[in-house]
């Protein structure tokens, strides 16, 4: 069966603090109220407004099957950007991506973890390197319930990633995709990320684009992106205070990819 998981997001919330709404979709939506719906969807196109306006609504059970009760407007973000790339061309932008990938050096028993990722990032991941969980974890509704359209065995998570339910954990490759639209201090992602990693997991963290290109997408979605990539030494002082060495940092005009090994060793449980 589909799943997607929804976190206890401010997001979700409504004022009368009513469950939090899903998708109408193929698929069961869960949230920590343990309410779903399923309907039928069609297919998401990536919208050009400010936000994506989708008709939602909470289902319940009767006697002639699922019927829908209540209906609202759900707002979200645009993220459309994630797959625009003004910068390089389609060979250079696949080949960048192979190369962010290959930074992961997934193996078929991994357990990878991507973070704000473009649909087309986990395409091209999906593609080229099986592995044993590849979780999607992203603000976007919208987002998820295309990739989960496509790929069944992709798990998707709605939510911040320092949420992300231990269920899934421990994880050896985490790709960070785009950093500046998380909404925490580094210092504070990487304290969580240690608590989820495997000794030797290693995080990546990448722009397609580079920092140039950052501050343009970041003048047009200032709702999105609330940060910008950090520099080598603030990365490597953050990252060290919680066990993550920095093995590799390119910043380039038009790209940027930093990657750090996970070094604590855990006692892990049986």
């Amino acid at each position: 069966m589909n799943a997607m998981f929804l976190s206890p997001s401010p997001l979700m919330a409504t004022p009368s603090r009513k469950p939090p709404p899903c998708i109408p979709s193929l698929h069961h939506c869960y949230s920590r109220y343990n309410s779903c719906c399923s309907g039928y969807y069609p297919s998401f196109p990536l919208l050009s407004s400010p936000v994506h306006r989708l008709t939602v609504g909470a289902a319940t059970p009767s006697n002639e099957g699922v019927s829908v009760i209540d209906f609202e407007d759900f707002m979200e973000k645009d993220w459309s950007f994630l797959d625009s790339d003004s910068r390089n061309s389609e060979e250079e932008h696949k080949k960048k991506t192979d190369w962010i990938i290959s930074k992961g050096e997934i193996a078929e028993n991994s357990r990878v973890l991507v973070c704000t990722g473009s649909e087309e990032f986990v395409d091209q991941l999906v593609d080229s390197s099986p592995c044993q969980l590849l979780l999607a974890v992203h603000d976007s509704l919208f987002l998820l319930a295309g990739i989960k359209e496509k790929y069944d065995k992709v798990k998707c998570w709605q939510g911040e990633l320092i949420y992300v339910p231990e269920k899934w954990t421990p994880f050896d490759v985490i790709f960070l995709y785009f950093l500046p639209a998380l909404p925490f201090e580094l210092d504070c992602i990487f304290g969580e990320l240690a608590k989820r990693c495997l000794p030797g997991a290693r995080v990546v963290i990448s722009h397609l684009q580079g920092r140039e290109v950052l501050e343009q997408q970041r003048r047009q979605h200032p709702d999105v992106i609330i940060s910008d990539l950090p520099d080598k030494v603030t990365l490597q002082k953050a990252a060290a205070d919680h066990s993550f060495q920095m093995t590799e940092f390119v910043e380039e005009p038009g790209f940027y990819l930093a990657v750090l090994n996970f070094c604590e060793v855990k006692n892990l449980k049986d």
